[in-house]
């Protein structure tokens, strides 16, 4: 019998439309109202539909996701994780996507050939592991895992999983479509159900439509800026209105991507015309005449755009006709506005007005169409005589865009402007740039076209202002060279002297021609795999078999001390960096030498530094853990608001659990993060009275107590007590349910699976 990945994507549609209709009757019964299309999806791929609690925000939903995507950097700890379970096969169809490991720094070709040298042990790992275990792989330079899915795996309808937090890019077909952490992928890939909160649901209302400057980039730049970073977690994204229709479906992915930055679990467009012309011009029309035939359950009912609030937590409403370019950062990708206001606001706030780089591309803006629009706002700049005045860096989507627009005359286009083209990998947006331009500390603005821009995100410069736009907005902006700019209403001067303004630009959604090179990069797993042989030396740096954490031993967590209390923003790019740090990604020994360098210190106000209670000195936060690891003394990490946040990465959660972190007690968390943690074993808590974080004072202990009658919804007592003997009690709420409270008893929810497939 041929093995889970040998099933064709027509045959898994067919097999999830062969249970719609059914699932949405259920739906409707169940509420008693017209239903979004994101409720229709989960109902379909729901372990228990008549059964399953619907509340809100806070019933735990098992699901069973149709496949899952790994990209490289993740891959290594989840097929480690995985290869400890001691199952022969994954039990749903599965990718890896070498996209991560890529370092930016010549050109496409130059730097794929050092990726390859330099990663050569990681590729020939996952390759290999991929074989064996039958999981899809996708070479180095085949492209970026989100561009990769939705070409050859996304259909409307389906639900997927993915070790990344931008997974949500498939939404734009229709999919709900989650980042997760490794241990949640390997639930699903040993065929358990995956859990996720039962989500609330917003609503945006696009109407009108996109014209001129305006792009889908502006669209999740707009609902980012009304949500916040943390307003839609715990939430679906759902879109619709007459406004969807003008959008193309990778904008629609691109606008989905970037839910990822306000929290969302994932967001959502209805099944249209453009994404059935889309999926037959990248040769799948099979599924598109599929999904033609469950049309009116591939969106909402027809009654949800009428009433909205009654379906609805939360409705937004966007004019598209009246919605302007915008551009948003630095260090937060909420923080949006108009172009026509950049340039007082960076006068303001005396950001570096000049751009030492502009760059187009990334999993969220790489498309087709994106590269088409871009282009045509270089063709216009050549024509008028003029020059970038900031670097102009792009990277094309996948090996499929990067040929298509090759044959069609773009990149020509944007390098006749100068422009460099780097491969097909993420590259600079996650930190993989070796720039020689800058010395560390020097301040500086780019803009983007990517969708994460956090301190140090970009090129591990803190002092880098990363801003963010669409793609012609970006080539717009490498024309001016600085901030101070609208290209809408601005002109620029040319070589000949002469004031000349650019045009709005335009673009073509799909290549008249079609797209080239279906399955480039691509290596299909053998029938069988169990004759391959999957090694990890002993000796090597980069990859570690991993051992189960120990479980818990039955005591409350006495008077531990607090190693890390973080200032403001912690993300995952704080507590476990990338860039240079992807080297270790599947070494979890090594990769602990980078925990919480980036956090802020909430004493001293200092990154990456604190007090060590072992010694007392001033070191570096992971010297501190390992000098608390080899004395065999536990701690805590005290966090603020939606702690956690940003990448799906489980390094972040698995670094402070293998250095001896027993608890993570925050104001708020990031989803993710927080289900990242309970996977590991780690007691993620919330303070009952977010004013109890000021209290935390740096040589306090930390104690938390009756664990032994931890139950879902139950308060947790918990005690500081500081130098002097003082005591003060506190209350901590938390999420976990009583599955997850056995995760912690056992020490991971990995350790559950090992146990249960070692007895069968």
């Amino acid at each position: 019998m041929p093995r889970v990945e040998a099933i064709t994507p027509r045959t898994l549609a067919e097999q999830v439309y062969s249970r719609l209709d059914e699932r949405v009757s259920i739906a409707r019964e169940r509420l008693g109202r017209p239903i979004s299309f994101a409720e229709k999806i989960l109902f379909n791929h729901l372990a228990d539909p008549k059964g399953q609690d619907l509340s809100r925000g806070s019933a735990q939903a098992e699901m069973f996701p149709d496949r899952v995507a790994m990209q490289d950097a993740t891959a290594q700890m989840a097929i480690l994780q995985f290869m400890t379970s001691g199952l022969a096969s994954v039990a749903v169809p599965a990718t890896v996507h070498c996209d991560h490991l890529i370092q930016a720094q010549v050109d496409a070709k130059t730097d794929l050939a050092n990726a390859e040298s330099t990663n050569s042990e990681v590729y020939k790992f996952l390759a290999s592991a991929s074989a064996r275990y039958g999981i899809g792989f996708w070479k180095p330079g085949s492209g970026i895992i989100h561009q990769v899915v939705l070409e050859q795996y996304s259909f409307p309808g389906g639900m997927i999983i993915g070790t990344d937090s931008h997974t949500p890019n498939a939404g734009g077909m229709g999919m709900v479509a989650i980042g997760v952490g490794g241990a949640d992928a390997v639930d699903v890939l040993v065929g358990d159900p995956f859990g996720v909160r039962w989500p609330k649901l917003i609503g945006v209302k696009l109407t009108g439509s996109l014209k001129g400057w305006t792009s889908a980039k502006d669209v999740i730049l707009k609902v980012a800026q009304i949500l916040t970073v943390s307003g839609g977690t715990g939430a679906i994204v759902e879109y619709f209105g007459e406004g969807t229709s003008s959008i193309s479906l990778t904008g629609k992915a691109t606008i989905c991507n970037m839910g990822a930055e306000i929290g969302a679990t994932c967001s959502v467009f209805p099944y249209d015309d453009h994404s059935r012309s889309y999926l037959e011009s990248v040769g799948r029309g099979d599924i598109a005449e599929l999904a033609e035939a469950y049309y009116s359950n591939l969106r909402a009912d027809a009654e949800t755009e009428s009433d909205p609030s009654s379906v609805f937590d939360q409705v937004i409403e966007i004019d598209l006709d009246t919605l302007e370019p915008h551009i948003c950062g630095p260090h937060t990708p909420d923080l949006a506005r108009p172009t026509s206001a950049i340039g007082a606001e960076t006068e303001r706030s005396e950001w570096p007005a000049n751009l030492s780089y502009c760059l187009v591309g990334s999993c969220t803006n790489s498309s087709y169409e994106d590269i088409s629009r871009a282009a045509n706002v270089a063709r216009q700049a050549v024509a008028k005589g003029l020059k970038v005045k900031s670097p102009l860096l792009v990277t094309p989507g996948s090996e499929r865009v990067r040929a298509t627009i090759e044959r069609d005359g773009l990149l020509a286009d944007l390098e006749a402007l100068g422009a460099t083209v780097l491969a097909n990998a993420c590259g600079p947006c996650i930190g993989q740039w070796k720039r020689s331009d800058i010395s560390e500390g020097q301040s500086n603005s780019i803009l983007n076209s990517y969708n994460r821009n956090f301190p140090k995100r970009n090129d591990g410069n803190p002092s880098t202002y990363s801003f963010i736009g669409s793609p012609e907005t970006v080539v717009a902006y490498a024309l001016a060279g600085t901030l101070d700019f609208n290209p809408l209403s601005d002109s620029l001067v040319n070589e000949a002297g002469d004031q000349v303004a650019l045009d709005p630009p335009t673009g073509v959604e799909l290549p008249p021609l079609g797209f080239e090179n279906a399955l480039a990069g691509f290596e299909a797993p053998p029938d069988n795999g169990s004759a391959i042989s999957v090694e990890v030396s002993p000796t090597s740096e980069r990859l570690q078999l991993l051992s189960p954490f120990d479980k818990w031993d039955g005591s409350d967590f006495l008077s531990l001390p607090v190693l890390l209390k973080a200032e403001g923003k912690c993300t995952t790019d704080h507590i476990s960096p990338a860039g240079p740090w992807l080297r270790y990604r599947g070494h979890l020994e090594n990769i602990c030498q980078n925990l919480f360098i980036g956090a802020i210190n909430a004493f001293t106000h200092e990154a990456g530094k604190g007090k060590c209670p072992v010694d007392g000195r001033t070191e570096a936060y992971p010297e501190i853990a390992k000098h608390c690891h080899d004395a065999g003394i536990s701690w805590v990490v005290i966090g603020d608001s939606n702690y956690g946040e940003g990448s799906s990465r489980e390094h972040a959660a698995m670094e402070p659990r293998f250095m001896g972190c027993k608890a993570v007690i925050v104001r708020s968390f990031a989803r993710i993060h927080e289900t990242n943690l309970k996977k590991q074993g780690v007691l993620p808590l919330t303070f009952a009275d977010p004013s109890t974080y000021d209290l935390v004072g740096q040589d306090d202990r930390i104690s938390v107590l009756g664990l032994s009658s931890l139950a879902p919804d139950k308060q947790i007592d918990c005690e500081i007590t500081s130098p002097e003997g003082n005591v003060t009690a506190f209350k901590a709420n938390h999420t976990l349910t009583a599955k997850q409270i056995e995760w912690f008893k056992a020490g991971s929810a990995l350790n559950l699976i090992r146990l249960r497939e070692a007895k069968d």
